[in-house]
């Protein structure tokens, strides 16, 4: 079985924000299979199904996403080489994407709950650009603010699988 989780934080106010470009791509990909997300308290996660493929959206914070990620892990018994994580990445032109495994966190403070909780970093990241502020705005004020239409439309626009 393989996992995808499309990192962000739960709620309307961060609907459209940078931070959450994973749950924005995991919720593209959900669309594109024809599934419908499910609540899942217990395991503290919206989830979707098919055959052989579970998406995920940790409904904790972005900084504690890695005890759903372990609990939907667990339950199903997946491998941590069979888990990619969708997660935005300040370091990268805004929409390039990157993929790879067993990199550490590099300051992404999702990605360090998940190597924390799963205690491995053997798992997959689809790293996507979100740019960097091009003013004196705080990094983590950026990551919290929202795209602008036109970036937004790119991003709906961009395919993950196959990257």
């Amino acid at each position: 079985m393989k996992m995808i989780v499309g990192l962000g934080n739960p709620g309307e106010k961060y609907k459209l924000c940078r931070h959450n470009v994973g749950f924005m791509l995991v919720d593209a990909l959900a669309k594109s299979l024809g599934l419908e997300w499910e609540s899942n308290s217990k395991l503290k996660s919206e989830i979707c199904k098919k055959d052989d493929l579970v998406l995920i959206k940790p409904q904790e914070f972005m900084n504690n996403s890695g005890v759903p990620v372990s609990l939907v892990a667990n339950f199903y018994k997946i491998d941590t080489k069979d888990i990619t994580v969708i997660h935005d990445d300040v370091d990268l032109p805004f929409a390039e994407i990157k993929k790879q495994i067993g990199s550490g966190a590099a300051g992404h403070h999702g990605v360090e709950s998940i190597i924390t909780s799963l205690g491995t970093k053997d798992f997959w990241r689809v790293r996507v650009g979100i740019g960097r502020p091009t003013s004196f705005q705080p990094v983590d004020e950026f990551v919290l603010s929202d795209f602008t239409g036109e970036e937004l439309e790119r991003v709906r626009g961009m395919e993950i699988i196959g990257k």
